[in-house]
């Protein structure tokens, strides 16, 4: 699936919908007031993105400060990792920047771990450099893939790109050579990254399977799961490239800067409008998926889950992009009608 084609707001916004008419229960008592519970005691253990991280722990928080004997563990070594744990019923909820994959969810199933996956906000992909480099202000999709994509391997300045960027095919948006004569200097997520993977898919999937080469990265670059870790690899170095998601661009601005990126319809900055609308063509949907099990076991875990859903725009208050009313709804229902 190419999210650049069509907004994955509007693609995910049907199903929720869906699951509003189909899911059983309203799920309406937990959208009045905060969802806390009466002295809820015992703990959470949350793992996966480091970008849905900040929400989960700040959700995390404010429940412990309304319930004191309540404790959580929340970390972020990336969604990948997450899944494998979860998958392995080592943790009650999986926070993920991708909706799970079907070897995840074979690997769920034989494990014999039921879940509800939950839709908790959207975030963008910003494509970063130095707030000190003034030779980039937008990149089409072309030349991400010249710049970033597997065959670019080697390339250690942007202008080496330049002959590749030229045999790309149309409809990747319009080329911007040329490239600085500078050194390419690339920190962006690895492999373990729910972000990694939604770069892959949206950037570089459509033109690598035109030109016959698997979709991934470049390997020749500083890879890390910490979005600080890169913050601070593309901030040291005045012609850096890299990605991370847009709530870690924007808390960085003094450091780093975004790109402008053209999908095929032109350069558009990200934002929480063009996120919405769909005009920016980096964008995803953010999520976390509860252990059916943990959850009947642990009755720590349903209450922090309630107290989560009641309390959806939190995530805003991290910079992510909301959620609808009806988006909410249906992720109440969702969890509601498990």
């Amino acid at each position: 699936m190419n999210l650049s084609r069509s907004s994955p707001r509007a693609a995910i916004s049907v199903a929720a919908l869906s699951l509003v008419l189909a899911a059983c229960g309203s799920g309406q008592a937990n959208s009045e007031g905060n969802g806390a519970g009466d002295g809820v005691a015992g703990s959470v253990f949350v793992s996966g993105s480091s970008t849905v991280e900040p929400i989960t722990a700040l959700v995390a928080e404010t429940f412990r400060d309304e319930n004191p004997s309540f404790d959580f563990t929340v970390e972020g070594p990336g969604t990948g990792d997450g899944f494998a744990l979860f998958c392995n019923g080592e943790t009650d909820i999986s926070d993920a920047s991708r909706a799970i994959s079907d070897e995840e969810v074979e690997a769920c199933a034989d494990a014999g771990v039921e879940y509800t996956e939950i839709l908790v906000a959207y975030d963008g992909l910003a494509v970063i450099t130095s707030a000190a480099n003034e030779a980039v202000s937008c990149l089409s999709f072309a030349d991400l893939y010249a710049l970033l994509g597997p065959e670019s391997r080697g390339h250690d300045t942007w202008s080496a790109a330049a002959d590749l960027a030229e045999e790309l095919p149309d409809g990747f948006g319009e080329l911007h050579l040329p490239y600085p004569d500078a050194d390419l200097v690339v920190t962006a997520p690895g492999e373990e990254s729910g972000t990694f993977d939604s770069f892959v898919e949206i950037v570089i999937e459509d033109i690598a399977g035109e030109r016959g080469q698997e979709a991934t990265t470049r390997p020749d670059y500083v890879a890390s799961a910490n979005d600080n870790v890169i913050i601070e690899g593309i901030a040291g170095t005045r012609t850096s490239l890299g990605w991370v998601g847009l709530a870690f661009a924007r808390e960085n601005a003094a450091s780093v800067q975004t790109i402008e990126v053209d999908g095929g319809d032109g350069c558009v900055a990200p934002s929480d409008e063009t996120v919405v609308d769909g005009t920016y063509p980096i964008a995803r949907p953010l999520f976390i998926y509860v252990n059916h099990a943990r959850a009947e076991e642990n009755p720590a875990v349903s209450a922090f889950v309630d107290y989560y859903l009641a309390n959806l725009d939190t995530a805003t208050e991290v910079g992510y992009v909301g959620l609808s009313d009806a988006e909410a709804d249906a992720s109440r229902s969702a969890w509601e009608g498990r």
